[in-house]
């Protein structure tokens, strides 16, 4: 009878050590799957944080597209408590490095996008935009006028922003900038700058296009509750 417990005893035994040795392990593996979880939510985040804008020139019957970093941009929506279209009063301005131009389709383009005397200028400024008044053209439908700065030389500039939403939301989620500019504006010609000689029918249309994820943007509307 004694051989018999001191048996089931020592199967006891083994078993409590085999479960205890499996928890600490999983316990021991666990962080290492939350930290990896944390790490590639990190890299998600940076990744969705870079706003790029999408730009493009047109000459003859092709079309030259491009791409560049999007630095400082700034939103400013106010919630209304009136219930009123919070886009009306909105104010916008970003910087573009053309350093960082990109030339999608046509890697080997990219160093004459870059050139100096095209888009960057003798001290490598910024291209900048800063929004001075907006007029609702209509249902999620804004002209945003204002002043664009390329190599320097700053121009009065007109814009389209167009707002993406849920019916059932009050403010659009996204926005959707867009519109032209002339070249010519700023004295850089296309052709001569990036082919050798001007062209007789110039190249001088820049295109714009960037989508803005408008809610990372609005601004919580503060109430305040008075004491009767």
């Amino acid at each position: 009878m004694n051989i018999i417990k001191s048996i089931l005893l020592s199967l006891v035994v083994v078993a409590i050590i085999v479960v205890a040795s499996g928890y600490t392990k999983n316990e021991s593996e666990a962080p290492k799957k939350e930290q990896l979880e944390t790490v590639v939510d990190l890299q998600t985040v940076e990744k969705t944080e870079q706003q790029t804008i999408s730009l493009f020139v047109t000459h003859g019957h092709c079309s030259t597209p491009f791409a560049g970093v999007v630095n400082n941009l700034q939103l400013d929506i106010t919630s209304r408590s009136d219930q009123g279209n919070p886009l009306e009063n909105m104010a916008l301005s970003f910087e573009v490095d053309p350093n960082t131009f990109n030339v999608c389709r046509a890697e080997e383009l990219t160093p004459k996008i870059r050139q100096q005397g095209l888009f960057v200028g003798k001290h490598n400024e910024k291209i900048t935009f800063k929004s001075t008044n907006v007029y609702t053209m209509g249902l999620d439908w804004y002209q945003v006028n204002g002043n664009m700065s390329i190599k320097g030389i700053e121009k009065k500039v007109k814009f389209f922003v167009t707002g993406i939403r849920n019916p059932q939301d009050q403010m659009a989620s996204s926005l959707v900038l867009s519109g032209q500019v002339n070249l010519f504006d700023w004295g850089i010609d296309y052709d001569k700058i990036v082919n050798g000689k001007s062209d007789n029918v110039p190249t001088k249309l820049l295109y714009l296009n960037m989508q803005i994820d408008a809610l990372n943007y609005q601004t919580p509307l503060v109430t305040v509750n008075e004491e009767q």
